[in-house]
């Protein structure tokens, strides 16, 4: 009796070790399957893309604003004074 339930711990756990092998390689070879010209799906047609306009592109830059001052991306995490004016205390 104890070597029957031993036995099928044994299969079991050598069954779960093989599929956890096995289990990750399948969607591998499914998206290699799906090649162009597989009948898959090839995305919108391409005469469905939205045509640009150079002209209102332009005049959108145009009315763009310029700045007055220089953007200065760290200006919140640094302090306003320079580095150099800090006094050291001994």
């Amino acid at each position: 009796m104890v070597g029957i339930s031993r036995a099928i711990k044994t299969a079991v756990a050598a069954a779960t070790i093989f599929s956890s092998l096995i289990l990750p390689a399948y969607p591998q070879a499914a998206a290699l399957s799906k090649r162009p010209g597989s009948g898959g799906y090839e995305g919108p047609p391409a005469e469905n893309k939205p045509k640009v306009d150079e002209k209102a592109y332009n005049s959108a830059l145009q009315r763009i604003p310029e700045p007055t001052q220089k953007y200065d991306p760290w200006g919140v995490a640094r302090s306003v004074e320079p580095a150099g004016t800090a006094k050291k205390s001994n």
